[in-house]
C-alpha cells in the first residue's frame, strides 16, 4: 500500500514511516522541515519538502496516488497557540482541510489523524479519561484538534472517506524536538545533559500521561492493519507529576541540577491521563514500555546524537 505521511521528518511521523517501510509499504513523506530533520527521513521513502498549505500538495497527490494518509504535520506548541491562535488555526485546521479536500479529490481510501488526548478534553472530571468524556479544550491547540476531528467526521459521513482519530497522551522518545515549549521530557533531557537549568512551570504538581513513541507506533499499526474507523485514546492511564518526572530524569542522567520553578503558564491543564481500554478491547493494543525504561532509552538517544 502507498502511504503519505505528513510530518514524516518529525518525531512521531518519522518513526511511523520507518515502521511502514519495515512492513513493506511504499511511503511518501511530506514535511516543511520547520521542526523535522532530514536525517530522520527513511532513505527508502519518497520525500517532498513542502508545506501542507502549499498548492504543490495537489501535484503530490496526483503523482503519488496514496491510498492512506497519516497526518502528523502540525503546529504542536500549546504556548504558541495561546500567543497566536490564528497561526495555530491556519496550520492545524486550514492545512488539514487542504489535505482532506485533496484526499477526496484523488480518491484516497483512508485518513488517520494524530489528535491530542492531552489537550482535547480540557480539565478532566474522570481519571483516566474515556473517549466519551466531554471535550472542553482550554487552549487554541486543543480547539484546533477538536475542530479537525469534527471536520474528519463530516468528510466521513458526506464524502465516504474512511478515517480514524488517535488521541495521543504526551508522547516522548528518541528524535523528539527539544526546543520550544512542546515535549517537556525532551526539553528537560537536553538541558540536563548540557548542564543547563530546566524550568518547571508553576508548582510542578500538574500531571501528564507519558507514553513512549514505540507504543504509539504500535497503536497506529493496529489501526492500519484493521478496518476500524473510530476515535481512540492512546496513553498509559498513569499520571506522573512534573516534579516526579524531573526527579526521575535527575536520577537517570546523574545530574546534580536542582529544581527551579517558574511562573504557571496560561492554557496549561492541571491533570491529564487517558483511558485506553477501548483500543485494547477493539484492537488488542496496550502500552508495553514503562516510564523508567522509556526515559533511559530516550536519554541514551540524546547522548548519541
Amino acid at each position: 500500500m502507498k502511504v503519505l505521511v505528513t510530518g514524516g521528518a518529525g518525531f512521531i511521523g518519522s518513526h511511523l514511516a520507518d515502521r511502514l517501510i519495515q512492513e513493506g509499504h511504499q511511503v511518501v513523506v511530506v514535511d516543511n522541515l520547520s521542526t523535522g530533520k532530514k536525517k530522520n527521513i527513511n532513505k527508502q521513502a519518497t520525500f517532498y519538502k513542502t508545506d501542507i498549505l502549499s498548492s504543490g500538495m495537489e501535484r503530490i497527490f496526483q503523482k503519488e496516488k496514496p491510498q492512506l494518509v497519516c497526518h502528523y504535520a502540525a503546529q504542536m506548541d500549546v504556548r504558541k497557540s495561546v500567543e497566536d491562535p490564528v497561526f495555530d488555526a491556519k496550520n492545524n485546521i486550514i492545512g488539514f482541510l487542504n489535505l482532506l479536500n485533496l484526499a477526496v479529490k484523488n480518491k484516497v481510501r483512508r485518513v488517520i489523524f494524530a489528535s491530542s488526548g492531552g489537550a482535547i478534553y480540557g480539565e478532566q472530571e474522570v481519571f483516566p479519561v474515556p473517549e466519551t468524556h466531554p471535550t472542553r479544550p482550554i487552549s487554541p491547540y486543543g480547539v484546533s484538534k477538536l475542530a479537525s476531528e469534527q471536520y474528519l467526521y463530516y468528510y466521513q459521513k458526506v464524502c465516504g472517506l474512511e478515517c480514524t482519530s488517535l488521541r495521543f497522551a504526551n508522547v516522548y522518545g528518541p528524535r523528539q524536538f527539544p526546543f520550544g515549549e512542546a515535549g517537556v521530557i525532551a526539553i528537560f533531557i537536553q538541558k540536563l545533559l548540557n548542564n543547563e537549568q530546566p524550568i518547571i512551570n508553576g508548582n510542578g504538581m500538574q500531571t501528564r500521561d507519558y507514553v513512549f513513541v514505540s507504543d504509539v507506533i504500535e497503536a497506529n499499526m493496529a489501526v492500519i492493519n484493521s478496518d476500524v474507523n473510530d476515535t481512540f485514546n492512546v496513553g498509559t492511564g498513569v499520571e506522573t507529576s512534573v516534579n516526579d518526572l524531573f526527579a526521575a530524569l535527575l536520577e537517570h542522567t546523574g545530574s546534580g541540577i536542582k529544581a527551579y520553578h517558574g511562573a504557571q503558564k496560561e492554557g496549561e491543564q492541571l491533570r491529564s491521563s487517558l483511558n485506553y481500554s477501548k483500543l485494547n478491547q477493539m484492537l488488542d493494543w496496550e502500552p508495553t514500555v514503562t516510564l523508567k525504561d522509556g526515559l533511559i532509552a530516550t536519554i541514551q538517544s540524546f547522548k548519541n546524537t
